[in-house]
């Protein structure tokens, strides 16, 4: 089964019930999504990446140690912003159900589930209140088919921007590589990541 497939098949069915029952509050009051939560694709695989900040009502900071990054499948894992019990329900509930991985026929792969419930693919995706501070920075320096390293710096810059400039966002920055032949897990302490500013 394609990685698409996969992802379509689990997660579009667990999202749209978690939107239907979200979407008038959102309506009415919006949808806090404290968070910084990317996704890129590299030559050769895909790196995801969070802080580790969590608040309540988008001001109160309940966490600072959450790891936003959910495994799903050895090669399959979901960034999350917002409604963050729901979503790992649906998760968990998926990794009991879906069988994929790596996809052989169309390599590294990047998906989005807008709040609607429309599924994307992107060479890369930024969400959560961060992300509207890195918008700028991610257009003018994503490149495709960037090494591991090249990958790793633009996610680590990325978010170290957005936890300097949101303050519902921060805390450590979390990384997962994904390629072929494995995952592996990269944690950079706040105090070890780039400053871009005087803070």
């Amino acid at each position: 089964m394609r990685l698409r497939d996969a992802v379509l098949s689990e997660f579009f069915i667990g999202f749209r019930k978690i939107l239907e029952r979200h979407f008038m509050d959102s309506q009415i009051k919006g949808v806090s999504t404290g968070t910084t939560i990317l996704a890129v694709t590299f030559n050769g695989g895909v790196i995801i990446g969070s802080d580790s900040r969590a608040s309540i009502g988008g001001s109160y900071v309940s966490s600072k140690t959450i790891n936003k990054l959910i495994q799903v499948h050895d090669r399959i894992f979901c960034c999350i912003a917002g409604s963050l019990a729901d979503a790992q329900a649906v998760t968990k509930a998926a990794k009991f159900q879906i069988t994929a991985g790596w996809d052989r026929k169309k390599g590294p792969q990047v998906y989005t589930v807008a709040l609607g419930g429309m599924l994307l693919s992107q060479p890369f995706t930024i969400g959560g209140s961060g992300s509207t501070y890195i918008y700028g920075y991610a257009d003018a320096k994503y490149k495709p088919d960037m090494s591991k390293e090249e990958c790793l710096q633009f996610a680590t810059n990325a978010l170290a921007l957005a936890m300097g400039r949101d303050n519902v966002s921060g805390g450590v920055a979390h990384l997962v590589v994904i390629t072929e032949e494995g995952v592996e897990h990269v944690v950079i302490p706040g105090d070890k990541l780039p400053k871009f500013h005087d803070e």
